[in-house]
């Protein structure tokens, strides 16, 4: 029996607790035991506004075979019997894994230094701010190094989970469980296509221009047309675009448009091949390419994450680490 034990730090997220809970604790084949536990056991506070009641105390991490931090907030550092439990864990050769934020507690641990891992986007910079020994990748819905694995936000720990089951005990096993759950057993895509990428906004001088280039984004607009309206030269042009978006203007520019095709993706069924042309990315197979270089899915599978609809069966995005 592989014992599973899921470690609630206050304030634990709920959602992130209950994903290892229903993968382990609802094993309909017997291959996993599923407990909880926390610094000094009983009562811990969750960030959706009522508690829950937890089994044991750290001591339970010594029996663990696999420990599961769920995501906590604040995220601050977690004491230092917490962080020794979890690197005695991991020295033993128990597998370590975090749900979303719980990757602040296993970097707090050292158990991440010079490793690649993930964590939800939203906290992506924070983790990689704060820990600048690890190698933080917003884009995946997990990383696993075998002994130390990292999920993304929040559903992401979902992906990782049934990954793990698949990894112990084959892909029958883990489809049996996505059965059980209702849920894919693979999902296409990666953190990206949740990702909101705001353009920076110009300046109070380019903002007449940018507006007027929106507004025109099916035309085949170049520097000297940008220019052309501002009334500058295309030097003076591409000087004020850096300096005030931080882009050259057909950077700028391209972004625009890949905004506005993810924006019509999301919400006309326009093809794939007239959201290419109206919002001046030329063709279909062009489209598809700045598509996947800005969300890591293709265009068919983005629209189908945010319109309900079955995407064309690809590989699950996650990253297993050598």
């Amino acid at each position: 029996m592989h014992r599973v034990v899921a470690l609630a730090l206050p304030s634990v997220v709920a959602f992130d607790l209950a994903i290892p809970a229903e993968v382990f604790g609802g094993d309909v084949r017997g291959e996993y035991s599923f407990t909880t536990c926390a610094a000094g056991g009983g009562h811990v506070p969750t960030t959706t506004g009522y508690g829950v009641r937890v089994e044991h105390d750290l001591d339970a991490l010594e029996r663990a075979d696999t420990v599961v931090v769920p995501g906590y907030s604040p995220r601050d550092r977690p004491g230092r019997d917490v962080t020794d439990a979890l690197r005695a864990a991991a020295g033993r050769g128990a597998r370590v894994v975090s749900v979303c934020t719980g990757a602040f507690a296993l970097a707090a641990a050292g158990l991440l230094d010079g490793l690649r891992a993930t964590t939800h986007w939203g906290f992506a910079g924070e983790l990689a701010e704060r820990y600048p020994q690890l190698e933080v990748d917003p884009d995946v819905l997990w990383v696993d190094h075998g002994g130390v694995a990292t999920s993304a936000g929040l559903a992401a720990g979902l992906d990782l989970c049934l990954h793990l089951v698949r990894t112990d005990h084959g892909a029958a096993a883990a489809t049996a469980v996505a059965r059980r759950m209702v849920v894919a057993p693979h999902r296409d895509g990666g953190q990206a296509q949740w990702l909101h990428r705001p353009v920076a906004p110009p300046g109070q001088g380019l903002a007449p221009t940018c507006a007027w280039a929106v507004e025109n984004l099916h035309e085949p607009l170049t520097v000297a047309d940008l220019a052309r309206h501002a009334g500058w030269a295309p030097r003076t042009l591409t000087r004020r675009f850096v300096a005030e978006t931080g882009r050259a203007p057909l950077q700028w520019l391209t972004a625009q448009r890949v905004a506005c095709a993810r924006q019509l993706l999301e919400t006309s069924d326009l093809s794939v091949e007239a959201v290419a042309a109206r919002t001046g990315l030329g063709t279909a197979a062009n489209l598809r390419l700045h598509v996947q270089r800005d969300t890591g899915t293709a265009p068919s599978a983005y629209r189908a994450a945010y319109r309900g609809r079955r995407p064309p069966r690809s590989p699950a995005r996650g990253e297993r680490a050598g």
